[in-house]
């Protein structure tokens, strides 16, 4: 007799989650539930509540309403465990200080309590290991966002959070960008990034979320939209909620 197969939880959940910022709500009522080693799209375009609600998540930001958890553990309760299980990328970052890429990720690792050398990798994996003495204030915004994804992957964590990770990418790291997450999801990595650009969704998500001011009004597996909508499915799902 076969054993039932357990239902696979959730690494991360939002419940009724809620954000008011001057009496106006820019994320409402949001339900949401990625599983372990699941590449999740959060797609919309600008304002649609994105990045509020990945900053809600990483713990920047808490809820108005609502219940988030990591691996069972909400920020509040636990928030070294939870920050431990997050590498975070913002969608830019004012790098001021003068310092070289190898310093300012030599500086996050030693945040962590990682070797010199972790820094080195991350480096080498997004292209930026020879560029010496410049400071990361002078990179273009492209190589400033390479910076941001190592540093995002410096600890190896669980669950990566992105935000608008290939603006200002060119084609080549474009590419080079999708061939990591791909790597990094056969890893076990549970991958969650905001985007405009509907084909890097496409290119990555097992899941995709539309979001509109600050409401979900799509949320389900890529195979499933496609098996609706055919093989432009996220295209024109898209433009079939927007509009466009």
């Amino acid at each position: 007799m076969n054993e039932p197969i357990e239902p696979i939880e959730p690494i991360v959940e939002m419940i009724d989650v809620q954000k008011l910022l001057n009496k106006q709500t820019i994320v409402d009522s949001v339900n949401l539930s990625v599983k372990q080693g699941e590449v999740l799209a959060l797609c919309g375009a600008n304002g649609a509540g994105k990045s509020t609600l990945l900053r809600l998540l990483v713990g920047i930001m808490q809820p108005t309403k609502g219940t988030i958890r990591i691996k069972g553990m909400d920020w509040k309760s636990h928030r070294k465990e939870y920050a431990g299980l997050i590498g975070y990328m913002p969608d830019d970052y004012r790098f001021g200080n003068g310092l070289t890429a190898r310093e300012t990720l030599s500086f996050w690792a030693s945040i962590r309590g990682l070797p010199v050398s972790r820094a080195d990798e991350v480096l080498a994996e997004v292209g930026l290991a020879d560029t010496g003495k410049k400071p990361v204030s002078s990179f273009s915004k492209g190589m400033r966002q390479r910076v941001l994804f190592a540093q995002a992957m410096l600890a190896r964590p669980p669950v990566m959070v992105l935000d608008e990770p290939t603006n200002g990418l060119d084609p080549f790291w474009m590419s080079s960008f999708i061939t990591l997450i791909h790597s990094l999801r056969e890893q076990g990595h549970t991958i969650i990034f905001s985007t405009h650009q509907i084909q890097i969704a496409e290119a990555l998500a097992d899941h995709a979320v539309f979001m509109n001011l600050g409401r979900i009004e799509m949320d389900d597996t890529t195979e499933n939209i496609r098996a609706s909508y055919g093989s432009r499915g996220l295209h024109d799902a898209f433009a079939g909620l927007f509009g466009i």
